[in-house]
């Protein structure tokens, strides 16, 4: 497939078009969407794993010591995935999903924020996971975070499963854990059905998930790509808008 024309001077009059045009869009979020909310992203200079390593799953699963860490960070919100509250790109990405011209939301955050701006879960497709909740990684059982804290804190225990024993983690996608088959699914499903696929705030350098973009555009999909920062795939977008999202969101899809 061959690169389009990089549109690098397109406005929020042309992102607002685009939406309006499409009969099906697909919206595809990334770190930069919630950074307006105060939550750090994860490459960057100042980002999550510039202040701290990942814990590889193999080495969660492996050593207790590694599951101590990973849950002392996780109780202590040290990489500021979580309490912080949806911005006004989260909101106008919820009206198009309210206003049926969405489809629905891929996103590669684990913020939980999309649904607290008050998209539906069922709506929300989560390539890495939920940094919200855990599950155990034998029976999937949900275990909600402040539930495992109180043991945490008080004994030192380490979080197993109520219902089966097994190991619990966090409901994020590790380094080196397998991505979760379901979801993958959904979001290939979804960007071949589409008619527009938009990502938000995404640099589009981690695959899989950046492949779905790619996957559009070769199926006929316009692409556009909003983002502060170029993407090794602006060459392919129908539009590039550089900007923050919110105000390029907000100016696109107003609220009525």
């Amino acid at each position: 497939m061959s690169a389009a024309p990089s549109r690098t001077s397109s406005t929020r009059t042309d992102l607002a078009r685009l939406i309006a045009d499409a009969r099906r869009l697909v919206v595809f979020t990334g770190a930069g969407i919630s950074t307006e909310s105060g939550i750090p992203d994860f490459r960057s200079p100042g980002g999550v794993w510039s202040q701290m390593k990942p814990i590889y799953f193999q080495d969660f699963v492996a050593d207790p010591e590694k599951r101590r860490e990973a849950w002392a960070r996780a109780f202590s919100g040290r990489a500021g995935w979580t309490g912080r509250e949806p911005n006004a790109g989260h909101r106008a990405v919820a009206r198009l999903v309210a206003s049926g011209k969405a489809a629905c939301v891929i996103t590669q955050n684990v913020d939980n924020l999309h649904q607290a701006s008050g998209v539906p879960a069922d709506k929300v497709i989560e390539l890495h996971g939920n940094a919200s909740y855990a599950s155990c990684l034998e029976c999937a059982e949900r275990h909600e975070l402040a539930d495992l804290k109180v043991g945490f804190e008080k004994a030192g225990e380490i979080p197993y499963c109520r219902r089966c024993g097994g190991l619990v983690k966090t409901a994020t996608i590790s380094f080196g854990q397998q991505m979760p088959a379901e979801p993958m699914a959904r979001a290939e499903a979804a960007t071949l059905a589409c008619d527009a696929f938009l990502v938000l705030g995404s640099s589009l350098v981690v695959y899989p998930a950046a492949g779905f973009p790619l996957m559009a555009r070769r199926n006929g999909a316009k692409l556009a790509i909003v983002n502060r920062e170029p993407t090794e795939l602006d060459g392919y977008a129908d539009l590039v808008l550089h900007d923050e999202i919110g105000p390029a969101m907000s100016a696109a899809a107003p609220a009525n």
